[in-house]
């Protein structure tokens, strides 16, 4: 018997030329950027994997305590139940001495802690006893101020604002629309 797919006159097939493959080229990413973007999503990586949801937890957590707190306790993680984001448990690392006064105010610090999140995240707090870094020193640099003067029509409604930080990026925005609208002019 004959195969159907050879030809009859015995001769076989031709080959057909291969394609050469490409090499691989990496997309080009665009302009360089500033390293002090890169670095929250490096972090990220790091925090996720020992619990930590948002990295601003550890970073500003005098902020979210009150500095005395801070100086005998810090975060060391916090764990969810599978597949949600709430009703987690909180990790702390306790200095021993002070492990009484801050079972005593577990309350407060759910609360706090809550309260940054927007919602209920934290149901429950573990203490371990052990060493804790004391927060960083209360002298932090700050930015420089703009040698630009914020416009008085866009000031005024900015000395109300108590967050500072929040003040300074919307001034910062103040500017910005300010610097444009000279550079249009």
């Amino acid at each position: 018997m004959e195969r159907q797919d050879e030809p009859k006159s015995g001769k076989s097939p031709a080959r057909r030329p291969r394609k050469t493959a490409k090499p691989y080229e990496r997309p080009r990413g665009g302009p360089a950027r500033p390293v002090a973007d890169l670095v929250p999503q490096i972090g990220r990586a790091a925090f996720r994997r020992f619990g930590f949801v948002q990295s601003t937890v550890v970073t500003r957590w005098p902020e979210i305590v009150g500095p005395i707190h801070a100086k005998v306790c810090s975060p060391e993680s916090i764990r969810f139940p599978p597949g949600e984001k709430s009703d987690g448990i909180l990790q702390l690392v306790v200095l021993p001495a002070h492990a009484t006064l801050i079972q005593h105010v577990i309350p407060e610090i759910l609360e706090r802690v809550n309260r940054f999140f927007g919602y209920k995240a934290v149901a429950r707090v573990k203490m371990r006893q052990g060493a804790v870094k004391p927060p960083p020193a209360g002298d932090k640099r700050s930015a420089p101020p703009s040698l630009k003067p914020i416009p008085m029509d866009l000031g005024e409604g900015l000395r109300d604002i108590g967050d500072p930080e929040l003040r300074a990026v919307l001034e910062s925005l103040a500017r910005s629309v300010a610097n444009k609208e000279d550079d249009e002019k």
